[in-house]
């Protein structure tokens, strides 16, 4: 059996790495010309969790990973109005949890591909012939490739979700937000940003930072917009998007790199009534982008990932393993979507007031009871989905 995966991110590489090891032959494609350098910190747990720690990857990963003590929301003056310790959202997952770049992640997914994974850079699809028995794609050199299957894991703009499953505006639920992130060198910055994560206490707008273990900063960007459309020059839109802002970020602003390397996206979700149509299916953001508001995309990539191929792998048809990863983990994803709306009305806020309760809320959060309560919310709701599989499947 032969499965081609668009896309070498996150979730194509999970799920290249489970398909390989049932057996599969694996063909990932990726129109990047390399890996990509771009990203931000994420929190890595859940789903995601539980299926690396089935795929063996866990010390890798855990290697790769940063101990953060607690976020910080700090005002114009460097002043900490509001916190959230890490601490106690770690406790709500029982300490399963890892905070670490996307790029690092890729890296460890991408270095722990089985033998006979063939990867290929700068190459995509142009179409997609969907039969009974299997699937025929064109590439953008202008060969092709026959496979039993096609996986789009090539996230919210999907190449291969246009030309399957139609454009991309009919799925598309945009919340209202751009965001960026960059990386950039600063010894000041760094300094007093090190072991927190630091966020300017803002309306509208607001940067983060987190300090790197190589001495880099990175920054994670937010504001509120209602136009959808990604700017022709990002760099000119970010310096202007987030120019008003006080504390450190008029000096991390004059780091601003070139918009190629920028990582500059709008801030949505997609929402499809079904994952699969014949011998095509999708992973990841393709089919079920939760917003990096909600903070466990990459988590859902890589769980979505690990029940795609273990239900392909017990089930006695490629139809029959479609149908029931949809069944086994729509549900979990539709649950972090709308997580993830909910939390976009205090992730950023929209007026100073707002601003001002959110640091009320974050300071009764820290009362016993409560804590465990405010971080479950964040978390969401538990899901032994995967812990299951990898048992049945030895």
């Amino acid at each position: 059996m032969k499965v081609v995966i668009c896309g070498a991110g996150i979730a194509g590489l999970a799920l290249a790495h489970r398909m390989r090891t049932h057996g599969w032959d694996v063909v990932v494609l990726e129109k990047s010309p390399g890996p990509r350098t771009q990203g931000y910190m994420i929190d890595f747990f859940g789903a995601g969790y539980d299926a690396a720690e089935a795929m063996g990857l866990l010390p890798a990963l855990d290697e790769r990973g940063y101990r953060i003590a607690e976020a910080q929301y700090v005002d114009e003056r460097g002043r900490v109005r509001a916190r959230l310790g890490f601490a106690q959202f770690g406790a709500t997952v029982d300490g399963r949890l890892l905070s670490l770049m996307r790029p690092d992640l890729e890296a460890v997914l991408r270095e722990g591909l089985p033998d006979g994974v063939d990867l290929r850079f700068a190459t995509s699809i142009t179409d997609v012939g969907n039969g009974p028995d299997g699937v025929r794609v064109t590439l953008t050199d202008g060969s092709a490739l026959d496979a039993d299957l096609l996986v789009g894991a090539d996230g919210i703009h999907s190449t291969v979700r246009r030309l399957v499953f139609g454009e991309e505006r009919r799925f598309l639920r945009y919340l209202g937000f751009h965001v960026a992130a960059y990386l950039f060198r600063d010894a000041v910055i760094e300094a007093g940003i090190r072991d927190r994560y630091a966020i300017t206490d803002t309306a509208g707008s607001q940067m983060g930072f987190y300090g790197l273990r190589d001495g880099r900063v990175a920054t994670f960007a937010v504001h509120r917009t209602p136009d959808p459309a990604l700017p022709s020059d990002v760099r000119a839109a970010v310096r202007a998007a987030y120019g008003s802002l006080g504390w450190i970020a008029p000096r991390a602003l004059r780091h601003c790199p070139a918009s190629e390397d920028i990582y500059y996206d709008q801030i949505a979700q997609i929402v499809l009534p079904h994952w699969s149509a014949g011998r095509v299916t999708l992973v990841g953001d393709a089919c079920y982008a939760v917003s990096p508001l909600a903070g466990q995309g990459a988590s859902l990539g890589v769980g979505g990932a690990y029940v795609l191929a273990e239900e392909l792998a017990r089930a006695g048809s490629i139809e029959a393993g479609l149908q029931h990863y949809e069944q086994a983990f729509r549900p979990v994803a539709e649950e972090k979507q709308q997580a993830g709306r909910q939390t976009a009305r205090w992730f950023l806020p929209a007026s100073t007031l707002q601003v001002r309760l959110r640091r009320v809320a974050l300071a009764l959060a820290r009362l016993p009871g409560l804590d465990r309560a405010v971080a479950t919310s964040i978390a969401g709701k538990p899901t032994a989905v995967v812990s299951r599989l990898a048992r049945q499947n030895g």
